[in-house]
């Protein structure tokens, strides 16, 4: 028996709705906490970790993006698939009041608010994808299908 893994909020959310999940835990590194740093430590492939960024668009406030690890987000595209008319990354400084997620850990299920999710559509071609548990060195394996009725996240083309 491993160490017992503490629940978070978006592995609570899972649980009530009887979505099937699993958690990959990893050691980490405060100096580089990129998606590219998650697959070398955890041993996933780059093309399933999503990222989850937290943007403020002029109509809606404040929407989340979930895109691939690897990838740069299209704040047009975003724009564009959200209903704004421009969309900007909220500062860093906001991410924990807005959320309750750090940088690193910031889960698209679970947040303070239920915030609008958009999820990239090349998750769609995937069988499984990784996102932020919501906290640093957890991530939740679970298919895209079952990420969308969690999150009731949108699919669009959100990457350049």
């Amino acid at each position: 028996m491993g160490k017992k893994i503490k629940k978070t909020n978006a592995c609570r959310i899972l649980d009530g709705l009887g979505i099937d999940y699993e958690i990959k835990t990893y050691e980490v590194d405060e100096e580089d906490l990129s998606a590219v740093h998650v697959a070398q430590v955890s041993g996933l492939d780059i093309k399933m970790i999503f990222k989850t960024l937290v943007a403020r668009g002029d109509k809606t406030g404040i929407i989340m993006a979930v895109i691939g690890g690897g990838d740069e987000l299209d704040l047009k595209a975003l724009a564009k698939a959200s209903g704004n008319k421009s969309v900007e990354m909220i500062a860093l400084k906001e991410l924990l009041p807005l959320t309750g997620y750090v940088r690193g850990g910031c889960s698209p299920l679970g947040a303070k608010k239920n915030y609008p999710v958009y999820l990239d559509n090349r998750a769609l071609t995937l069988e499984k994808i990784s996102i932020s548990a919501g906290q640093r060195g957890m991530q939740i394996i679970l298919s895209p299908q079952d990420l969308i009725k969690a999150a009731n996240a949108t699919t669009a083309k959100l990457i350049f």
